[in-house]
């Protein structure tokens, strides 16, 4: 061969394979270094990026994924979409990784590796697309009057208003569905509620995924922990993902983690405890979620016309952004309710209201006489009825915040259930959790007493501690 020739075969060898690196694009992540994401190949194909830059996933860049804790750590200004694409990710390795014990147990029965792949990661995309303003404290102090959740709107989102793009999607990034496969938004929006019964008419693949989506650990509290913890800037200790995917797999009795990946389980249970210890129940991100309950039904009547489900065109335009935005209008004096105004404008300055008194962490062995069952306000009436007469008036509010960091009974999970194989002995049991969970609380209330100032610290103290031993006079409570 000439030379001419030799240079040729060496520029056609230094050429990349095209359908190599077309179909998919990467997105840069500080915690999965890079997300692989599907783009259309030709004109008109509906792939990943169609859905992920839709206006209902796109909003999710404007509500944040930590509430309040972002005025306690300056770095936490992540979102839900950053998180949303984290979850994508590892449900995608989930799958990669199950597929072949999958296929084990359920035979022709079993989609392709291609549709659950794509399957887990649209679910993963989109578990959180339902948030309002706020996260869950939008939950609990909002959509509670309407008997709904965020996992309620991000259903009727995923199956309405994203429907038509995800019955359209025909590959992962791995490759194309088989011949006639085709997602079912009913199917992604299925794992979505988390405390929903379970389907029986469900295919069998769907039902043994859902602990992925709503277990004991999931694509989306191993992406939650990484990222929140790395974003806050809050050392939680080793959490060894790639161990747990590793050693996870489905026996005929379900999602299954081999012994040896035991103690990444644990490692990974002790760090979500502490982040919610130190960074979601922390004592100032508490004190301003006080403040923000004794205004936000009455801001929400003002911006907002309703239940949500009702409103979904509003809905999607109400984002931590819009609403921040709105009562920060009101402090200039452009709106009718000047002590809403005032009120936001002290926690827009971080002018925290509440102060900690008392704080004390309770364990299940210490939650005696169904102490976790007794509301914050029959709490105040206890301590209350307890101060001496000159301190009477004292103001001063109970806040519990209550924590499962594993579930009370590994035998009754309901749908959340996984086993353990012990090698030595070839069985494949539930039994076995219990010794994985003995060093592990299975409930864990943070009980505190906030007050205006700190002038009856001592005093408030003194009280809610005998008042925990029992030693207060009784009060009638609905318990």
């Amino acid at each position: 061969m000439d030379g001419s020739g030799d240079l040729r075969a060496l520029r056609k060898m230094a050429q990349p394979i095209e359908s190599e690196f077309e179909g998919t694009a990467l997105v840069a992540d500080p915690i999965h270094r890079y997300i692989q994401f599907t783009v259309p190949l030709k004109k008109g194909e509906v792939a990943e990026k169609n859905i992920i830059d839709s206006p209902w996933a796109q909003r999710l860049r404007y509500i944040c994924q930590l509430q309040s804790a972002r005025w306690v750590f300056p770095s936490a200004e992540h979102s839900r979409f950053q998180h949303s694409l984290g979850a994508m990710h590892l449900a995608g390795n989930f799958a990669r990784h199950l597929y072949p014990s999958l296929r084990r147990i359920l035979g022709n029965d079993c989609p392709s590796a291609a549709f659950i792949e794509e399957y887990m990661r649209i679910t993963g995309l989109l578990h959180d697309v339902g948030h309002g303003p706020f996260g869950h404290f939008f939950d609990d102090n909002f959509l509670l009057d309407f008997g709904i959740t965020h996992e309620d709107i991000g259903q009727t989102i995923i199956q309405d208003e994203l429907g038509d793009l995800i019955r359209q999607l025909r590959r992962s990034p791995s490759g194309p569905f088989a011949s006639g496969e085709e997602l079912r938004p009913e199917d992604i929006a299925f794992p979505i509620k988390k405390d929903g019964k379970d389907d029986h008419r469900k295919p069998k693949w769907l039902r043994l995924l859902q602990p992925l989506t709503s277990g004991i650990f999931t694509f989306d509290n191993l992406d939650y922990v990484a990222r929140d913890s790395y974003m806050c800037g809050v050392a939680i200790g080793p959490v060894d993902r790639d161990r747990l995917i590793h050693y996870s797999f489905f026996s005929p009795k379900g999602l299954t983690l081999h012994k040896a990946g035991n103690a990444a389980l644990t490692m990974f249970l002790n760090a979500r405890l502490y982040l919610y210890t130190n960074v979601y129940y922390h004592r100032t991100t508490r004190a301003i979620d006080l403040h923000l309950r004794e205004i936000f039904p009455e801001t929400m009547k003002t911006i907002f016309p309703g239940n949500p489900l009702e409103h979904m065109e509003k809905y999607l335009h109400l984002t931590d952004w819009s609403l921040l935005e709105e009562v920060s209008r009101w402090r200039h004096g452009k709106g009718s309710n000047k002590a809403l105004a005032r009120e936001w404008g002290r926690i827009l300055g971080r002018d925290i209201k509440w102060k900690m008194a008392y704080d004390r962490t309770l364990s299940l062995n210490e939650l005696r006489y169904g102490m976790a069952l007794i509301q914050d306000a029959d709490w105040e009436k206890r301590i209350r009825t307890a101060l001496p007469p000159s301190a009477r008036d004292v103001v001063f509010r109970v806040d519990m915040a209550t924590q499962d960091p594993r579930p009370e009974s590994p035998f009754a999970m309901g749908k959340k259930q996984i086993y353990i194989f012990d090698p030595s002995t070839g069985k494949i049991e539930k039994e076995s959790l219990s010794e994985l969970f003995e060093f592990i609380p299975a409930k864990v209330v943070q009980f505190r007493v906030f007050a205006l100032d700190h002038e009856n610290d001592r005093l408030l103290a003194d009280v809610a501690e005998a008042t925990l031993k029992g030693s207060s006079p009784a009060v009638k409570t609905s318990v």
